[in-house]
């Protein structure tokens, strides 16, 4: 079986696959701190929750947003899973042509595994709206080709920064309010969040299908994103672990390398 880690800013997701079928998936919160031993211990009370021992365990594969944390994966995985992971970076086949200037440096591991997935289970031309730290756009082009994206600060990074600096504006509840018009703070804030961010997909959705053609798929991910999708029609499909899923295919990919 395959064990898939996806590093993010926020969460730290983590997938089981027998083959290509996901068996299990899993989301916590990245601890920035925290040694390989505690992630190590983590994983393990994961798959013992689940009723897979560590010998069934053939493969890892690892993308991580976190520079600090690739080591303290790595270290976790060898000595808990007796697996060297494989980690998404410049040197590894993904059968993606990437016309980003820079990739090595600048384009992050997840938004990698996230097109190969796309293009693989959806098809292109394609727009992914990842719903994470920060809400990025990535588009996909007809020919398969990774053309670029747009990064745009997460809901939850605009809910702490109206928070931090606006002294009378208190912390809520990421949720939907029951009407735009907010009848007190607390729902005029949640609107402002959560019908302002449907927005702001709806409208960056129009414009990258105006670049990529009217027949682009959108395909929305990350941990917010059934928040935003149940609000608009732009996302036509909803798929959470989309990530995972990349690792998987990247993984097999790179078997007999």
């Amino acid at each position: 079986m395959l064990l898939t880690i996806d590093v993010g800013n926020t969460n730290i997701t983590l997938g089981l696959y027998d083959g290509e079928q996901r068996k299990h998936a899993w989301r916590l919160s990245t601890v920035h701190d925290r040694m390989p031993d505690e992630y190590g211990l983590q994983m393990l009370g994961l798959l013992e929750h689940v009723d897979c021992r560590v010998e069934q365990i053939d493969g890892c594969a690892l993308a991580s947003v976190v520079p600090p944390l690739n080591s303290t994966f790595l270290e976790a995985c060898r000595r808990y899973l007796n697996q060297q992971p494989l980690v998404v970076d410049a040197g590894v086949k993904t059968g993606l042509s990437i016309r980003y200037e820079d990739p090595k440096h600048a384009l992050g591991a997840d938004r990698v595994a996230d097109a190969v997935a796309v293009r693989s289970l959806y098809g292109t031309p394609a727009c992914v709206v990842d719903f994470g730290t920060a809400t990025t756009f990535d588009a996909i082009s007809a020919a398969g080709e990774y053309l670029g994206g747009a990064i745009a600060p997460g809901i939850e990074i605009a809910a702490e920064a109206l928070f931090l600096r606006a002294a009378k504006l208190p912390r809520v509840e990421l949720a939907r309010p029951e009407a735009a018009i907010g009848r007190n703070t607390l729902t005029a804030i949640q609107s402002g969040l959560v019908f302002g961010y449907v927005g702001l997909v709806e409208g960056m959705v129009a414009r990258f299908k105006h670049e990529l053609g009217a027949e682009t798929k959108v395909i929305g991910t990350g941990g917010l994103v059934d928040l935003i999708a149940a609000e608009t029609q732009v996302i036509e499909f909803v798929a959470p672990w989309l990530t995972l899923d990349g690792l998987r295919i990247i993984w097999e990919l790179n078997q007999g390398q």
